[in-house]
């Protein structure tokens, strides 16, 4: 029996870490960085087959608090006043058992340590960036194998040779 996986990203950790975000950060374009990150976790969550959740803290939106999916990616903004950190912590102990595998992606070395003390597995900010890149390159050479197979139809390579042969021959 597989376990299910629950990956439980801190929005705004990936923000002021991964290259493309910080710019738009730093352009105060959170926004649009919130969406790149959601965007680029849908992905991730598709090709992986993992469920994501996304939680941003109230910092940036205060008096918001709700949950929503976007690009199937479960969206929490925190209440005013409670950190994604706090928020993190206490889900992590509700989902984490025999049949769920947490994992937490942050940076935060004291939230990483916290979360691994309570049965959580703990991502980096890069490296969960780093397996982003290799999931949407690897979706990518998928994509273009699968095209090249639609293209020239259910031939082998070897009958390919012999069909490019015959063509050969028939020219001369």
């Amino acid at each position: 029996m597989l376990k299910k996986e629950i990956v439980i990203v801190d929005g705004y950790n990936m923000i002021g870490a991964w290259p493309e975000l910080v710019k738009l950060k730093n352009q105060d374009l959170i926004e649009e960085a919130r969406d790149q990150l959601l965007q680029a976790l849908s992905d991730y969550q598709n090709y992986e087959g993992n469920e994501v959740w996304c939680v941003f803290d109230a910092q940036f939106v205060p008096g918001i608090t709700k949950e929503y999916s976007k690009y199937r990616v479960k969206v929490i903004f925190t209440a005013q006043g409670e950190t994604a950190d706090t928020y993190i912590e206490g889900v992590v102990k509700k989902l984490r058992n025999v049949l769920t595998e947490v994992y937490v992606a942050t940076s935060d070395l004291a939230e990483q340590q916290l979360v691994f003390s309570k049965g959580a597995q703990r991502i980096s900010a890069m490296e969960l960036y780093k397996d982003i890149k290799r999931s949407k390159k690897a979706l990518e050479t998928e994509s273009r194998r699968f095209r090249d197979q639609r293209q020239r139809g259910t031939w082998s390579d070897d009958q390919l040779e012999i069909l490019r042969e015959i063509y050969k021959d028939m020219l001369e």
